[in-house]
């Protein structure tokens, strides 16, 4: 089957009212094709829309508090999870935990412990700096590549 064939075989499957599509051809090649049925929901009218006006004299700040903690996490660095596993900010139940907001830590410092298939794997600092947030809490399920820590 060359393209121009597989080309007006979507192109009619898009214009029909079949939904899906599988072809098996007799020398081992196999087509299937199953249509997109999200359901597209239709815009509503905007009521009560509330207009302010600003005096031209004063200096308006456009930036909303969102953008200002934006930017404040963009001069973060984030240690991530390198596993799937169960988060631990401590050794043991009774313990401190390894770091809290605001402590100053170095690179190679100890964050926390993740968990996974009954290892217990010790999770270092890669940067030198400030723990700005921790991301997760004690005994969460993290997925890879889950930030941990936001670091200053």
């Amino acid at each position: 089957m060359n393209y121009e064939d597989i080309k007006k075989l979507i192109d009619d499957m898009g214009n029909s009212k079949i939904d899906e599509l599988s072809i098996e051809f007799p020398d081992g090649i196999k087509i299937s094709m199953k249509k997109d049925k999200s359901p597209v929901m239709p815009m509503q009218p905007v009521e009560n829309v509330q207009y302010i006006t600003v005096p031209e004299n004063k200096v308006v700040d456009n930036k909303s508090e969102e953008s200002k903690k934006e930017e404040k996490e963009e001069d973060c660095k984030i240690v991530k999870s390198p596993m799937v596993g169960t988060f631990y900010s401590k050794s043991s139940p009774k313990a401190d935990p390894y770091v809290k907001v605001g402590q100053k830590v170095k690179n190679g410092d100890i964050l926390c412990i993740v968990e996974a298939m009954k290892l217990m794997n010790e999770i270092e600092s890669e940067f030198d700096g400030e723990i700005v947030e921790i991301c997760v809490n004690d005994g969460e399920m993290v997925d890879y590549g889950k930030p941990l820590f936001k670091i200053r």
